[in-house]
């Protein structure tokens, strides 16, 4: 199918396109990697009036970091490429939760071109990158016809496709606290071939010392239509009671139940990564768990 007809602008300047946002209304779109928009185009499932293309704002790209270690924060613009964020030298040593997170991003065709505010913005449940931002403790940073302003990724994903932007705002950054010395992270997805959609992922944050794990922040995606933040179960893992945590997400998730994978496989697989990311972040392990794992 092709896509419907409309309009297209491709302004030089965050001000310039959210005045084009403002002046149209719903009536406009942004664009920006537009690995789900122009699908959504093609299939007829989204006609808007006027396509408003992010790609020529530069103040919109690039990764960056305020404040150094201590308190810091890792500031990704919001039309950074999927492969630019996982590949940047910054985000391999502050933030290897997302480095490990980026070859499960579908394909090298859509890391290439796809974007973490575009993801971020779509909310999709089963991706990566939402569920990284809620682990992680990330705030969303957006503007609109107001002032610009930061949104707790725990508040920002509100349900399936969903989020907490206004009207005429989009995503232009998010920022990242950077973990102290003691962090360590885990990350485990689980698809039927690589680059499908996930059955059942998770993203986790933490600190480790010599009495276990704490601050735990288990963000599991692919089970409900949201990323979800299993906190019984990060409780329950802080105790040292594994099967305790593997029990409460029981509670916690609500799997989608489809023809081809049903929701207890979905709750069981959780269950299996579940202890897999705790293995890893008890023992520190040198590809996946300690701070210095990428």
């Amino acid at each position: 199918m092709k896509a419907p007809d409309f309009a297209y602008a491709r302004p030089a300047s965050l001000d310039a396109a959210l005045a084009l946002l403002a002046e149209h209304g719903e009536d406009a779109v942004p664009l920006a990697g537009g690995q789900s928009l122009v699908t959504a185009l093609n299939m007829r499932l989204s006609a808007p009036g006027l396509l408003v293309d992010l790609n020529a704002i530069p103040e919109l790209t690039g990764v960056s970091e305020a404040g150094g270690e201590a308190g810091g924060i890792v500031r990704i613009g919001a039309m950074t490429r999927h492969r630019d964020v996982g590949t940047a030298a910054l985000v391999r040593e502050r933030l290897p939760l997302l480095a490990a997170a980026l070859p499960h991003i579908a394909h090298p065709a859509i890391r290439n071109r796809g974007t973490i505010g575009g993801s971020v913005a779509l909310a999709d449940p089963a991706t990566e990158w939402p569920a990284c931002c809620l682990a992680a403790g990330a705030s969303i940073v957006v503007r609109g016809p107001g002032a610009e302003r930061r949104v707790l990724a725990d508040d920002f994903f509100q349900g399936l496709y969903t989020t907490a932007l206004e009207p005429g705002e989009i995503v232009t950054a998010i920022e990242f606290p950077v973990p102290g010395a003691d962090a360590v992270w885990g990350f485990e997805e689980l698809s039927r071939r690589h680059g499908d959609y996930a059955l059942v992922g998770l993203a986790a944050t933490g600190r480790r010392s010599a009495g276990g794990l704490s601050d735990l922040r288990l963000a599991f995606f692919g089970v409900a239509d949201r990323p979800v933040l299993a906190r019984a179960a990060a409780a329950a893992l802080e105790a040292g009671d594994l099967a305790g945590a593997q029990a409460a997400l029981a509670g916690e998730l609500d799997p989608p139940d489809d023809p081809t994978t049903k929701a207890a496989t979905r709750l069981h697989l959780a269950r299996v990564i579940l202890g897999r990311v705790a293995a890893r972040m008890r023992g520190g392990s040198a590809q996946e768990g300690g701070p210095d794992g990428v």
